[in-house]
């Protein structure tokens, strides 16, 4: 590993992140969507939804210890009166 590459994963990271929200709202749509019609599949987007999350939940990790952040996302240090 270099720090090219430590350097990418910061990008890539949040990418992957934001991918997946899309498409978990996809899935909870057509989830949604075939909830009357046919449970099976419904409950099969409802899981894949749920995997997505726990996908997410190692990806922000991975972003945590890789010392990136999201976009968007301020982190504040606050000096103490020392």
């Amino acid at each position: 590993m270099t720090m090219d590459d430590l350097e990418k994963l910061r990008v890539l990271l949040p990418h992957w992140l934001e991918h997946n929200a899309g498409h978990g709202q996809e899935f909870a749509r057509w989830a949604a969507l075939f909830e009357g019609n046919n449970q099976e599949i419904a409950a099969l987007l409802r899981e894949a939804s749920a995997s997505l999350q726990d996908a997410d939940a190692a990806l922000r990790k991975a972003l945590h210890l890789s010392g990136g952040e999201m976009p968007g996302h301020e982190h504040h240090h606050h000096n103490l009166p020392g």
